[in-house]
């Protein structure tokens, strides 16, 4: 049992310093990165040629760590319904995608780098760091999904309910908001701040992964009788 309390406040605290480890982009308001957060992509604080690559790359890293042992504490001290297991998996492919985003850079970023990113979607993409991305992303959002919907099938944990629930809607409208606003760029229309709806977008996340440390920290609040799978 005091092994088990053990394992169950390792997993808060990995969840818990994972999100706010993933939330380092936050000092590029401290660092002369030299880009311009209203219209820069948070991949380019990493780029081969920033000064502070190691900083944000590192941390990167870590947050990624942090988020595989968050996933195997999960499997094993928590109770093995589908939706959770799903949601540990996940975080854990989060982890090893985001690990892989950090080994593969952009090469350039800022004034100076030659203009030779294909048009598109997403043009500063065009890498291997876009799968690596994509999958990160669609990974922790399989995750706040999957916990989301576990926990008002299972009727528990409420701060996943509540919070949990707004922190998800608010992260898939900066989603849409960042997506839509880089098909208008593409199209000439302007920049409407993409960098503003991605970082919007990866606060969410790091605030949803304390919200799960702090649902993981509280026993299940349960209410009426909730499936078992």
């Amino acid at each position: 049992m005091k092994e088990r309390n053990v394992a169950r406040w390792g997993l808060v605290a990995a969840l818990a310093l994972g999100g706010i480890v993933y939330s380092s982009w936050i000092l590029e308001f401290f660092l002369d990165t030299g880009l311009d957060p209203v219209t820069s992509f948070l991949s380019e604080l990493d780029a081969e040629n920033q000064k502070y690559r190691d900083v944000f790359g590192n941390a990167d890293v870590l947050s990624a760590i942090l988020m595989l042992i968050s996933g195997a504490l999960g499997l094993l001290i928590t109770p093995r319904r589908r939706l959770y297991v799903t949601g540990w998996i996940a975080l854990a492919v989060f982890g090893i995608a985001t690990i892989a985003d950090a080994s593969f850079p952009l090469e350039c970023s800022g004034e100076g780098c030659p203009s030779s990113a294909p048009d598109g979607l997403l043009p500063q993409l065009h890498h291997v760091h876009a799968l690596t991305s994509s999958v990160a992303v669609f990974a922790i959002f399989t995750a706040m999904i999957a916990f989301t919907v576990g926990a008002f099938r299972y009727r528990e944990h409420r701060s996943l309910r509540t919070t949990g629930l707004t922190i998800l809607i608010l992260t898939s409208l900066a989603t849409v908001w960042m997506l839509t606003t880089n098909s208008i760029e593409v199209s000439g229309g302007g920049n409407l701040g993409l960098g503003i709806a991605q970082r919007a977008q990866v606060l969410g996340m790091s605030l949803w992964l304390c919200t799960l440390a702090f649902a993981m920290s509280r026993p299940p609040s349960t209410g009426l009788p909730a499936s078992p799978r």
